[in-house]
């Protein structure tokens, strides 16, 4: 049985030796808030990389798709030797659950030309295209965005892929304008430490961060692009979808590590109070 959602990203251990990464943290977000997920990532043939995989499965999600790779120590977070990094065939072997899911998270801290090929596997079976972050390879980020449907991206992210800043609203609508020309119908950019602007079809919101006590925000980027997929997916409208994942994203912050936390209650409590719209 396939899933909603396949993530292909990073499986890594924390401090603590509990399943974290940006690819396993926006699967665990994805399932808990009850989208069935699987995981396209790589672990070693360790006893971590038993650990993380039983974690994850204790967590519901799928991971038929996880790499065992014999040569490689499964990664700790801030270290990703190549090793870890997900190669063109492991992600031809999960062609199926790519082409068969509603949609699909790329993360590019991936290879370039990985990212590239589960990007265009995706597109091709009418999958939709989410990519967070900023290639490695900027000579193949027109062809990825080309792909794309939604793409999400933070300050530094979003600079890289417009080649300008985004120190404010008016700077990240500008940016988000430009990029859905190259081919995303939906851009999310975080502006600043303000919140997040969400350009679409259906018009450009701002929506400032919700006000919560913040004890690490780590993670909260995350969760944010897992709860917008969930709504996108479950064909939920943009200004819901965009208040879910400002929720989750709050949520998340209010306790350490990066690893989400996500339930109706909190998601409820921490709806952000407006949408502001943006003429761009």
């Amino acid at each position: 049985m396939f899933s909603e959602v396949v993530v292909v990203g990073q499986i890594a251990r924390d401090r603590q030796d509990l399943l974290g990464g940006k690819g396993a943290n926006q699967a665990l977000a994805l399932s808990q808030l009850g989208t069935s997920v699987a995981l396209v990532g790589v672990v070693g043939r360790d006893r971590a990389g038993d650990s993380l995989l039983a974690q994850a499965r204790a967590g519901r999600i799928g991971t038929s798709h996880v790499v065992r790779r014999a040569s490689a120590e499964t990664a700790r977070l801030g270290d990703e030797p190549d090793a870890t990094l997900l190669t063109e065939t492991d992600v031809f072997a999960a062609s199926a659950p790519i082409s068969a899911a509603g949609s699909l998270i790329v993360q590019l801290r991936q290879p370039a030309a990985v990212a590239l090929l589960a990007a265009r596997l995706a597109h091709t079976a009418g999958t939709r295209v989410v990519l967070d972050g900023a290639p490695r390879d900027d000579e193949l980020t027109p062809d990825l965005l080309a792909l794309a449907d939604v793409v999400c991206a933070d300050g530094p992210d979003a600079e890289l892929l417009t080649g300008q800043p985004v120190p404010d609203v008016a700077a990240a609508a500008r940016a988000a304008a430009e990029l859905r020309r190259r081919g995303p119908s939906l851009v999310v950019l975080e502006v600043g430490a303000e919140g997040n602007l969400f350009a679409g079809p259906e018009g450009t919101w701002f929506v400032p961060h919700v006000e919560t006590d913040v004890v690490d925000p780590a993670g909260a980027g995350d969760a944010l692009v897992a709860a917008l997929t969930a709504a996108l997916t479950r064909r939920h409208p943009l200004e819901t979808a965009a208040s879910l994942a400002v929720a989750a994203a709050a949520a998340t912050t209010e306790h350490a590590g990066g690893r989400p936390r996500l339930s109706r209650p909190d998601l409820e409590r921490l709806q952000p109070r407006r949408l502001e719209t943006v003429h761009a």
